[in-house]
């Protein structure tokens, strides 16, 4: 199934934009997952468990298992059995090199592992996006306008009177408008919803709510069409720090998740 028809089929039937980030870091966890035989593992499948049927999709940061090594790659295809197949996967890793190295990467994250999606930088070029592209079924975040300080250091610049974020979409989207969204973070509300104006059918992947702390009203009042992911982590999956066994850890965190996701719909419905 086409990654799009996928994406407009959860949001339907889950009734959900809330994407959950399984950043799993060990130094975090609370004590009782911390003291099990497999921590990232068992951390991953409580909240999964738990949130499932509120969310549309699961976005693991690749960084948190690959420092785990040889156990956090297994983690990773474990984790994904766990994901119902009606959800969406984003493989965060944000990849990109020359065209015979992104045929390896777009090997492991959708041949091997099966995600269905990917998120990638845009600087080496049209090749270093090639092979994520022509994989049937499968989709690429491409980083336009991300959510840390440091984007304004060039997403920013003016190139002919249009900032470089805007020429990187536009440039993109030539190369496949059918298989390319977008990450947008949502401290650029002014941007989220230009964005989404303008292209109205290209899907928007938009982290920095939550522990970011960036307004989810603004972000949402923003965003101009409903093809959209509102990623969050850090408060949702650590909101249950001194959690003493997984009833209570997973009670903390299924109740988090469903207020960000009633908010969500809340401010969607509200500006309808």
């Amino acid at each position: 199934m086409h990654f799009t028809k996928k994406l407009k089929i959860v949001l339907r039937e889950k009734n959900s934009h809330l994407c959950i980030g399984l950043d799993a870091d060990l130094r975090k966890l609370p004590a009782f997952i911390k003291s099990s035989s497999n921590p990232l593992y068992d951390f991953n499948s409580l909240v999964i468990n738990a949130t499932k049927d509120l969310v549309c999709a699961y976005k693991l940061n690749i960084a948190f298992y690959e420092v785990a090594g040889e156990i956090g790659w297994q983690v990773i295809r474990d984790t994904l059995k766990l994901i119902p197949e009606e959800l969406i996967t984003i493989a965060d890793a944000k990849r990109g090199d020359i065209e015979n190295t992104s045929e390896l990467y777009a090997r492991t994250f959708f041949d091997e592992f099966g995600f269905d999606s990917i998120t990638i930088h845009p600087y080496m070029g049209s090749d270093s996006v090639r092979p994520f592209i022509r994989r049937k079924n499968k989709f690429v975040f491409l980083l336009a306008l991300t959510s840390n300080y440091g984007s304004n250091d060039f997403q920013h610049l003016k190139i002919n009177k249009q900032s470089l974020y805007e020429v990187v979409i536009e440039k993109a989207l030539s190369w496949n408008d059918h298989k390319i969204g977008f990450v947008v973070g949502a401290n650029y509300d002014r941007e989220l919803k230009s964005i989404t104006k303008k292209y109205p059918d290209t899907p928007i992947l938009v982290p920095g709510i939550g522990a970011q702390k960036n307004s989810l009203s603004r972000t949402v009042t923003a965003i101009q069409h409903n093809l959209f992911l509102i990623n969050q982590s850090r408060s949702i999956i650590y909101s249950a720090p001194k959690a003493e066994n997984a009833e209570q850890f997973q009670e903390i965190v299924r109740d988090n998740a469903m207020k960000a996701r009633d908010e969500i719909n809340k401010l969607f419905e509200e500006k309808k």
